[in-house]
């Protein structure tokens, strides 16, 4: 199966503007685009109008939309961010997923605002399952990914709250990454979590003293390929999304020129189709 059929990438991390972001992936063959925002807008930003422009630009393209990137319950959160204002915000990216054709919306579950360890976990677990019933209603799946949040701190509290929350709404989004920033193994958590999983992130780099610095897929310190390899022997057949950080990184306010931006990307794609070449698949 050829890496095209399975890959995918958030597209602003190839550029900011949705005409590059299409171009770039028919550019690498790809048939998918993971959308978080187009020209600096959040999808649940947008008018009904601009969400049906957006959609036929990228079926014009010849491009799907599988996940849509929300904000919610990530960075910019925490976990005393006004409830009805993340209500608002599933609602606008649930239209913006039925706009493009897609059920799945990404989303992190809070980070602690200071409050105790035993706090913040009651909190954050009521949220969910606040959000999770409101997206039963509305007909859409949240995929939880693990990183900003009280979830997000490991395998342990990522099964807790699938136990907690008890709905097939509640899934998750597997960033292979992200243990580099917070202090996990990433074949040890996908092993612990694997079943939940409906779709990944990949990215790649080293640990330092400053915190994560990211790097091409297959040249940092994270299993990438022993975590697709994981993955595939497990039965999963869901997408891989390129989020690899090096030129555009939005919870530092980091990015890049347009340039380097889309050359950084490129050549993250190509890295992960070096990956995926040397893993067998059904």
């Amino acid at each position: 199966m050829s890496w095209t059929d399975r890959a995918c990438g958030i597209g602003d991390e190839a550029a900011p503007g949705l005409t590059e972001q299409l171009a770039i992936h028919r550019e690498l063959g790809l048939g998918a685009i993971e959308l978080r925002t187009v020209d600096g807008r959040g999808l649940h930003e947008l008018t009904a109008d601009a969400l049906a422009e957006v959609a036929e630009r990228v079926r014009a393209a010849g491009l799907v939309v599988p996940v849509v990137d929300t904000p919610i319950g990530n960075w910019s959160t925490t976990v005393a961010t006004g409830l009805d204002a993340e209500l608002s915000v599933l609602a606008g990216s649930a239209a913006a997923a039925h706009a493009l054709g897609s059920r799945w919306l990404r989303v992190m579950s809070y980070p602690n605002d200071g409050r105790p360890e035993a706090e913040w976990a009651a909190e954050s677990l009521r949220r969910m399952a606040v959000l999770t019933r409101e997206a039963e209603r509305l007909d859409v799946r949240l995929l939880h990914e693990n990183c900003q949040g009280w979830a997000g701190r490991g395998p342990d509290e990522t099964l807790r709250l699938l136990d907690h929350v008890a709905s097939p709404a509640l899934r998750l989004v597997f960033d292979i990454g992200n243990g580099l920033a917070y202090g996990y193994e990433a074949t040890e958590f996908l092993g612990k979590v694997l079943p939940w999983v409906d779709h990944v992130h990949i990215k790649d780099g080293h640990r330092t003293p400053d915190g994560a610095v990211f790097t091409l897929p297959g040249r940092g310190e994270v299993e990438v390929a022993d975590c697709v390899r994981q993955l595939e022997q497990a039965g999963y057949r869901g997408r891989y999304s390129l989020e690899p950080h090096v030129a555009h990184i939005p919870h530092l306010a980091a990015t890049a020129g347009a340039a380097e931006l889309a050359a950084g990307y490129r050549a993250c794609a190509l890295a992960f189709r070096e990956i995926w070449e040397t893993i067998p698949h059904d």
